[in-house]
């Protein structure tokens, strides 16, 4: 069996190849051209699974296939297989996108919306919730939120939290606040960092010593609080939950807010 280091492994598992493909990868570089039955007793890999992993890996742009009897598929130089792979992913995301687009702008999104609007009506207020793991997924929710906002965004947060608002959401928020949206910050603001300029130019900000959570208030009905400390978790980890709750903002929310924005 061809064994590759740890690190090799690891590395390929991170541009999408799984165990089965990552062993017969390895397999076929070692042999330059072999069979399905050859790599499956090289790699270890059960001999029923070797040849969708193959057909996979040569989708993906690893290994070519050679027409011959029996099949025999011929190992790339990796940095052409990468290049390869790499062009491959970049085709599938433009035509991925492209039809999202397309959706986006067709009769198909008004009858999704319909659903949707009338799923709604038959939802229970306790239903309209859920928990964000990982600091992309918390903020891919917050930019969703924020872009419906039409009357006042309410932020309190960390130094770590407002350097992340800055790089994610500063320009978003900026547009926001020019159509006539209301933004009110508390945060650490000892120093006069990027972050702290800039929402000064276009929110209220006022200066919290130690901000008691991550919570963020959007038009008085969404909110998302932390349930996780951002200076003692990985970003991967990080963990948010998120209600769409007017009693919630009203009752706890607001006046948490509010007694920190007044300083009691």
């Amino acid at each position: 069996m061809v064994v590759a280091t740890t690190r090799t492994l690891d590395a390929l598992k991170s541009i999408g190849l799984n165990l089965y493909e990552r062993k017969i990868f390895v397999a076929l570089l070692a042999r330059g051209v072999a069979t399905a039955g050859e790599l499956s007793k090289i790699a270890g890999v059960p001999r029923s699974r070797s040849y969708d992993i193959l057909e996979s890996l040569a989708e993906k742009g690893f290994v070519v296939v050679q027409p011959s009897k029996p099949i025999k598929y011929v190992a790339l130089d990796p940095r052409d297989a990468l290049e390869r792979t790499k062009q491959n992913l970049k085709k599938k995301f433009d035509e991925m996108a492209g039809r999202i687009d397309a959706l986006k702008n067709s009769p198909v999104l008004l009858e999704l919306m319909d659903i949707y609007k009338k799923g709604l009506d038959i939802v229970e207020p306790f239903e309209m919730t859920g928990t964000l793991k990982g600091k992309h997924a918390i903020n891919q929710h917050l930019n969703s939120l924020f872009k419906k906002a039409k009357k006042e965004i309410k932020i309190m947060t960390t130094v770590e939290g407002l350097n992340d608002l800055y790089a994610n959401h500063y320009n978003s928020l900026k547009r926001i606040t020019k159509r006539g949206v209301k933004l009110k910050i508390l945060a650490p603001m000892d120093n006069e960092t990027s972050p702290v300029k800039g929402f000064s130019e276009i929110a209220e900000m006022k200066h919290i010593k130690e901000p008691a959570n991550r919570i963020f208030t959007i038009d008085g009905r969404h909110i998302v609080f932390a349930l996780t400390d951002d200076k003692k978790v990985h970003h991967t980890q990080d963990v948010a939950f998120w209600a769409q709750s007017t009693h919630a903002v009203k009752n706890f929310a607001e006046p948490f807010f509010r007694q920190f924005w007044e300083g009691k």
